[in-house]
């Protein structure tokens, strides 16, 4: 795995590239958008990992310049930046994870392994299955054109599913996608979670257990 952290912070950037490293990554490392980009010009790339404000510039300006481009290298955003409205904003610029400062650098890893097995495929930023539309950019979900209340956990959840339809999703695949590293594997947070899901999602129902697999998006019974 080929991690490219960019950040201006020396000790901050130094201390994600460590972490990185100890789970086996080979991490290189950059504090400008340029540096960023003649690094990114030498060879593949797994994931990158941009503090949002950098010295000479927005690094969402640059993603979203090269995803208009075909850019399709995962990109997690690092910022201070907090309100709805700017996480919003930075993946609609082409981000596809998002983590506040200050963060647990452990989930910062396990955010960043998930992305780069993701690998670099272009995926909607809107998920349709049946009556169901996911909009991943504005983390917002409609049925038949309602929208839904689901909270993070639920939202990320449904995401993940929605990205494999028909397809059995493990529950510790889940919750190493949509939970940090603090959750254990063998909780049943995830049953809990799909149960409350299922409720907002309503009739006929969408999310169908698969007896020692997991669940699955699939019309009718599993």
């Amino acid at each position: 795995m080929r991690v490219l952290v960019v950040e201006d912070d020396d000790n901050l950037r130094l201390a994600v590239a460590a972490e990185l490293a100890r789970g086996g990554a080979e991490v290189r490392q950059a504090a400008s958008v340029a540096a960023a980009d003649a690094v990114l010009a030498e060879g593949r790339t797994d994931c990158v990992v941009f503090d949002r404000m950098l010295p000479d510039g927005d690094a969402a300006d640059y993603v979203s310049a090269r995803r208009r481009a075909g850019w399709a290298v995962p990109v997690l955003f690092l910022t201070a930046r907090d309100t709805v409205a700017d996480v919003v904003a930075g993946l609609e610029l082409g981000g596809d994870d998002y983590l506040v400062k200050p963060f647990s650098v452990a989930e910062l890893t396990i955010r960043v392994r998930n992305l780069a097995r993701r690998g670099a495929t272009a995926r909607p930023a809107v998920l349709r299955f049946a009556d169901l539309e996911v909009n991943c950019p504005r983390r917002q979900a409609r049925r038949a054109g309602v929208l839904l209340g689901l909270t993070g956990k639920e939202f990320a959840v449904l995401e993940h599913l929605m990205t494999r339809p028909g397809q059995a999703v493990s529950r510790t695949e889940l919750i190493e996608h949509c939970w940090d590293a603090s959750t254990e594997p063998m909780s049943n947070v995830v049953d809990a979670v799909v149960r409350r899901l299922r409720t907002k999602l309503g009739e006929p129902e969408l999310v169908h257990t698969v007896r020692g697999r997991g669940y699955r998006i699939a019309e009718g019974t599993a």
